[in-house]
């Protein structure tokens, strides 16, 4: 394991690197500011990368410049972990506090404990990637559920069609992962644990970012929420 000092060196180059490819648009001094958030975020919930994190608060800056939201928070799933793993995070982008830091189950079709295989249509049972905005909320064969607006529309535009959602669900637990080995699966929902979800939805409701996020090249390239970091 890496010393403590030899690790922030490694997070900060990576953060460095990250801005200085995504931000060409932005002063040092905003760049600097995002830096600092990106790496307050990841001091409290350790699991999710960098570049997931980086992501997510491009994705946002994108997102309230477009006036698609006035609410400064951002909810990171980061698919490229396991699921049983700690791989949610919601996060106030304003004081860079992470309110929320919690398991999340994939889609059936996606794969067993790791998330290889992200789709679009109806019928795959499979999550996808791209970044949401949250919706009402309502009560239907899960309990209390969150619906999601798809903004990627080649990677999650069929998202509301599909009913692709925020629940809750008795298969996500610490628990059942020790039990099995992974997080029981979802027909493309993003499922939550019993004990938070109710509480995640409440906070993240009615127009906030939520970024899906896996390194896929195609949509990391393609989407129009990640392109140079607007100024704000």
């Amino acid at each position: 394991m890496a010393r403590p000092r030899a690790r922030h060196a490694a997070v900060g180059a990576a953060l460095g690197l990250f801005f200085t490819a995504a931000s060409v648009q932005a002063s040092p001094t905003q760049g600097n500011r995002l830096e600092r958030l990106a790496s307050s975020i990841r001091a409290q919930a350790p699991n999710i990368s960098i570049k997931a994190i980086s992501t997510a608060i491009i994705a946002y800056l994108h997102a309230k410049r477009q006036h698609l939201t006035d609410k400064p928070l951002v909810t990171i799933v980061d698919y490229s972990l396991p699921s049983t793993q700690k791989r949610l995070a919601v996060a106030d982008v304003q004081t860079g506090k992470v309110l929320f830091y919690t398991y999340v189950a994939h889609g059936k079709g996606s794969g067993l404990d790791y998330a290889t295989h992200f789709s679009n249509q109806p019928g795959t049972d499979a999550s996808s990637l791209g970044v949401y905005l949250t919706g009402s909320t309502y009560f239907g064969k899960h309990g209390y559920s969150l619906r999601l607006h798809g903004l990627d529309p080649q990677f999650n535009g069929a998202a509301y069609r599909r009913d692709i959602v925020m629940h809750s669900a008795w298969y996500v637990s610490k628990t059942f992962a020790q039990d099995h080995g992974r997080m029981g699966r979802s027909w493309g929902c993003f499922a939550l644990s019993r004990k938070v979800e109710g509480a995640v939805v409440n906070l993240i409701q009615g127009g906030t970012v939520l970024v899906g996020y896996y390194p896929d090249p195609r949509w990391l390239h393609s989407s129009a929420f990640l392109g140079a970091q607007p100024n704000t």
